[in-house]
């Protein structure tokens, strides 16, 4: 179902796909928006548990993408240093296509504090977890994971030989 990617050698391992997902903080959600044309929108995230879990208002273009059809596409980039003398840039990025879904309960809680850690695990616990007990005007969106590829330039394959 899913295209093999065209250049091989460049196709970066599971453990270094996942490891970006998991160091990137925003991505590009894709879905099929109103009058079925693309809507691509930036969000920031986290990688959590093979997942990937995003905020949302609970109304909006991106909710009603989503819940109208769940088959959405993520991508994210790593790195992408222009090389001038070369006319090209030195890139790392992943691109997931997956389903959405809005999550509840217990995976709800688990997935906000998994984003309240990752861009402010440098405040108290307290207020870590006052911010996740008192949001509730925000859904919390995952994306089951049912393909993903990472690429790097074919330089960075090469130096590590």
């Amino acid at each position: 179902m899913f295209r093999e990617m065209r250049r091989a050698k460049q196709l970066m391992s599971v453990e270094d796909t996942e490891a970006v997902l998991a160091r990137c903080t925003n991505g590009v959600l894709a879905c099929l928006g109103d009058g079925d044309y693309p809507y691509a929108v930036p969000v920031s995230y986290v990688y959590s548990n093979g997942r990937i879990y995003f905020h949302s208002a609970k109304a909006g273009h991106k909710v009603d993408a989503i819940i109208s059809n769940s088959r959405v596409s993520f991508a994210v980039v790593d790195e992408d240093k222009i090389v001038s003398s070369e006319y090209t840039t030195y890139f790392r990025s992943v691109i997931v296509f997956g389903l959405a879904r809005i999550v509840e309960g217990d995976e709800r809680l688990s997935a906000f504090a998994a984003l309240v850690e990752k861009y402010s695990g440098d405040q108290s616990e307290e207020a870590k977890a006052m911010e996740i007990s008192k949001c509730e005007h925000s859904h919390i969106i995952a994306i089951d994971i049912e393909h993903m590829t990472g690429k790097e330039a074919i330089e960075f394959v090469r130096a590590r030989g």
